[in-house]
């Protein structure tokens, strides 16, 4: 076993994220942002909704946020907060039950007495616990009872202010409650300071933390880090007593006074509370919550309920990700692993990782009118993976339209083979000569000569030229019936076919519904479904025929998805004209623009969308006038269908 080098140690990773997770899943996010934009959605609000969902391995903010809701309904199902009042009348009904079982043996009259203002004590725990601060207790028990009353109203009032400061203060003496109250006279004086403006406030902080600092684990920098945590504890305290009745704030009012048995710990928080109020007021003061469980809280635990539920109110409004400028950097991941769990926060990163990465990777771009679109790359994306699916959906069902020929006109594939006879291929001569060189290298003499086994030849293939048009009906009714997405799909697919295969071919899209446009694939990815009366058939075949007559040395193909007989045509003024059902002129002006394709020797190939039969009659016309052919596919069978009969013309 080789020996580690100095200086070097292994262990648990502690630090960031895991740097063995697997990296996110962009191309599963790009392809859910796919679907959402081509059904309609803006790239923002796609890449929003995929935060949303989250991906297949992380929860999304739908998830946490829904957590952080459980959580926050489980505190207050199972808490209720007057737990400091239950125990002080515990306290107080076995020091009374002690000191009577103590005076009853006494036959005295000053027993009888003492009995007799025991059966006086006012019915209020608070008031009862008032009327003994000067009893002289019989009973051992009575009087430790009632010390720990003092001492337990105490520590709860301090600890509901200052974090931890319940268990520190167990047991606490005569000195440690006179530390508390210097403590707090200091913090008072130190907080009147900053209030005025004094100029040594930091030289007064720092004075502060050297004398008491034990009293605070947060360890503050400054004066304002100090007034922050304070009043943050303070701001969850108030809530709490807001969330109590009006007889159980009275009741902690008055048991207040009795804080270790000295009533200055009461003014000093008072006097606090103001001075933290008028500091920061925007502090949660006022609010409250319900707690209906049969888990009673202490005062301390119930300021830290309360805190719990302002966090997760906090975490809910962060991971809405509704106010401006909000990214999921804004989430505070601590507060999110301390409410919810360490997997909550993992999922939290690995959001945020995919955000951040997919604006990394260019995915996203901004439109000159400053909104967000997709890139050039992310339409690329998604038409592999539209393009994929269509070829899985063909496998086995077409041919390919490419021919070998040899000439100039050969376009090289990268690829050699070895000579066969009859081949007209040009020689790949480095590889022939180097096949030579390799079979003489061991021969005597040192000399090359070639032969026939030695010649690779270069494999070429023929592509016809093709100017396709693909258009498009954008019609509502598209949208109306659920063939708005496998349209766009249709469209990606056949666009990455051509742009990556058959890239001589020139491809125009067109959309048509009262007016017919030609655009590009980013605006017809980006196209939302408009409530629009009209199928402009006759539009969008005049625009076919323009691109096709731009390249008349290529093969026209025309393609056409519709789902309703043409009720619209073009004026010569440039007027759409609707009329439903369609006139004679509608449909004349249509076939009329047939014809024109068909003289330029293009076929019209329909894909009919929907059964009906005033469409499959028009649209069987078309196909007879054109020479082409209808197709009446199902809609998740669009794309096959397209891309098929796009090959078939083609070969």
């Amino acid at each position: 076993m080789t020996a580690l080098p100095e200086g070097y140690s292994y262990g648990p990773w502690h630090e960031g994220p895991d740097p063995l997770a697997p990296p996110v899943d962009l191309r599963a996010a790009m392809d859910e942002i796919g679907r959402d934009v081509l059904g309609g959605s803006s790239p923002r609000s796609a890449l929003e909704e995929v935060l949303r969902r989250g991906t297949r391995d992380t929860a999304g903010l739908d998830e946490l946020t829904r957590r952080v809701w459980q959580r926050r309904a489980e505190i207050q199902r199972r808490h209720r907060l007057d737990g400091t009042l239950q125990e002080v009348q515990r306290l107080l009904d076995e020091a009374l039950d002690a000191e009577r079982r103590a005076l009853f043996p006494d036959p005295s009259d000053e027993a009888r007495f003492a009995e007799a203002e025991l059966d006086a004590l006012p019915p209020g725990t608070a008031a009862a616990v008032r009327e003994l601060a000067e009893y002289r207790w019989r009973s051992e028990q009575g009087r430790e009872n009632y010390e720990r009353i003092r001492e337990l109203i105490g520590r709860e009032l301090l600890d509901s202010r200052f974090e931890g400061m319940k268990d520190a203060l167990r047991n606490a003496g005569p000195e440690d409650v006179e530390r508390i109250n210097r403590m707090l006279e200091d913090l008072n004086a130190l907080l009147d300071a900053h209030a005025r403006g004094f100029s040594d406030v930091d030289e007064r902080f720092a004075e502060f933390m050297r004398r008491h600092g034990e009293f605070f684990p947060e360890n503050p920098r400054n004066v304002e880090e100090l007034i922050d945590v304070l009043a943050a504890r303070a701001a969850a305290a108030q809530r709490m007593l807001n969330s109590m009745t009006p007889e159980q704030r009275a009741e902690l009012a008055e048991l207040s006074q009795q804080a270790f048995g000295d009533p200055r710990l009461a003014r000093q928080l008072s006097a606090l509370d103001e001075q933290l109020l008028a500091l920061r007021p925007g502090e949660d003061w006022t609010s409250s919550a319900r707690f209906r469980g049969e888990d009673p809280l202490g005062l301390g635990e119930g300021a830290r309920a309360m805190a719990d539920l302002a966090e997760l109110d906090a975490l809910a409004e962060q991971l809405a990700q509704s106010y401006p400028g909000a990214r999921l950097e804004d989430i505070d991941l601590e507060a999110l692993e301390r409410q919810l769990g360490e997997d909550s926060g993992v999922d939290a990163r690995r959001l945020a990782e995919l955000e951040r990465e997919l604006r990394a990777q260019g995915l996203f771009e901004r439109a000159p009118d400053g909104s967000l679109r997709l890139s050039p790359k992310a339409l690329r994306r998604l038409g592999e993976t539209a393009l994929a699916d269509v070829l899985n959906a063909l496998r086995g069902k077409t041919g390919e339209r490419n021919t070998e020929s040899a000439g100039a006109a050969g376009e090289p594939t990268g690829a050699t083979r070895a000579w066969r006879f009859g081949d007209t291929q040009p020689w790949d001569v480095s590889r022939t000569v180097r096949n030579a060189v390799l079979r003489t290298a061991s021969g005597a003499g040192g000399r090359v000569r070639l032969d026939v086994s030695d010649v690779e030849v270069v494999e070429t293939e023929h592509r016809s030229r093709a100017a396709v048009a693909l258009c498009v009906d954008t019609s509502w009714s598209m949208v109306q019936e659920g063939r708005w997405l496998p349209m766009k799909r249709t469209a990606l697919a056949l666009h990455q076919l051509i742009s990556t295969r058959f890239r001589n071919d020139a491809l125009q899209l067109i959309t048509f519904g009262r007016y017919a446009t030609s655009v590009e694939l980013d605006e017809l990815v980006g196209l939302e479904g408009v409530w629009e009366q009209g199928t402009n058939a006759h539009h969008a075949l005049l625009l076919a025929g323009r691109h096709l007559r731009r390249h008349p040395d290529a093969q026209p193909v025309v393609l056409m998805v519709t789902d309703g007989e043409p009720t619209a045509h073009l004026e010569p003024d440039g007027t759409a004209e609707f009329n439903y059902p369609p006139p004679p002129r509608t449909l004349r002006k249509t076939l009329s623009e047939v014809d024109r394709l068909a003289k330029l020797g293009a076929s019209v190939t329909v894909f009919r969308l929907g059964d009906d039969p005033r469409l499959a009659a028009f649209v069987d016309l078309i196909a007879r006038r054109s020479g082409g052919r209808v197709v009446a596919p199902e809609t998740d069978g669009l794309g096959a269908a397209v891309i098929g009969d796009y090959l078939r013309s083609r070969r």
